[in-house]
């Protein structure tokens, strides 16, 4: 089945409240264009940062969405996994590649685990070998530098020199991705600005882009990052200025939400930036690293 518009399958968990996994991937590709077909892990009745939710687990489920696309002759431009709670999603994810590799698809993987030097409260140990193999089959993974550590067997830093993580990100590309982005990098050069740092294998060149670091943490930034990461490749962007756009995008919406009384547990007011992601691309603030 054709689709006039590009169309990515969406492996994600739903939360009703809060601005991550599918309530920012598809109104973020949706609004870049992009047709989201979503595949559900979970519903949340709020994502897992809230002291208390109901939680629906639809592991069980995924097999038949699979199948179904399948009879359907569906073809997607994208498959892109986030947050995998289980052994057995990831393992159904990989189904998904394999199922629907015939087209092509540009497949992300974000590596969703754990952050500030340390596995999420559910991720066991196990489950970064099974990310392993994961990011195996992928063109992209955008892991921040606490994942970027794990998948590599390494302690998470509190802070890391441009060369050492360059070798990181190289060993993290020989296990199969072409593009690999690392985000929350911290500045050596300075403690107020945060960067992202990010490699294409098929030219063999390394890209940063920098920004500056509010006191702030909202829920779903790697979400949202991921997702214009997968929106401006498929747009035909090239790899750092998809990254400066993801880039901008983030830091636009932590400093508009920054400047309310509100509740960082619900994440970035996506509806207040939504509408840059189709303003004109300007001239990027990446740069080369030698």
């Amino acid at each position: 089945m054709k689709s006039p518009v590009k169309r990515v399958a969406a492996i994600h968990d739903l939360s009703g409240i809060g601005h991550v996994s599918l309530t920012a991937v598809i109104p973020i590709l949706s609004t870049m264009g992009i047709q989201v077909c979503p595949l559900p892990t979970a519903v949340l009745s709020a994502h897992s940062r809230y002291n208390e939710f109901h939680f629906v687990d639809l592991t069980g489920h995924v097999p038949a969405f699979i199948d179904h696309w399948k009879k359907l002759g569906v073809r997607f431009h994208g498959i892109y996994s986030g947050f995998l709670g289980s052994h057995r999603q990831i393992r159904m994810v990989e189904e998904m590649i394999t199922a629907f590799r015939h087209d092509d698809p540009l497949v992300v993987v974000d590596p969703v685990m754990g952050d500030d030097g340390k596995l999420y409260g559910p991720m066991k140990p196990e489950m970064v070998n099974e990310m392993r193999q994961l990011i195996g089959r992928a063109d992209l993974i955008t892991p921040n530098l606490t994942e970027a550590a794990f998948l590599i067997g390494k302690e998470p830093p509190a802070q890391i020199g441009t060369e050492e993580l360059k070798d990181w990100i190289k060993k993290l590309s020989e296990m199969g991705p072409g593009m690999v982005v690392v985000t929350s990098v911290p500045d050596p050069d300075s403690d107020k600005r945060t960067t992202v740092i990010a490699y294409n294998r098929q030219d063999n060149r390394f890209w940063r882009v920098s920004c500056d670091y509010l006191p702030a943490d909202y829920p779903g930034t790697g979400d949202c990052f991921a997702s214009v990461m997968v929106g401006s490749l498929l747009q035909g962007d090239s790899l750092p200025v998809a990254i400066d756009r993801a880039v901008h995008f983030i830091s636009s919406g932590v400093r508009i939400t920054f400047g309310y009384n509100y509740d960082p547990n619900e994440g970035i007011m996506l509806e207040r930036v939504l509408n840059t992601l189709n303003m004109p691309v300007n001239n990027g603030s990446y740069q080369i690293l030698d």
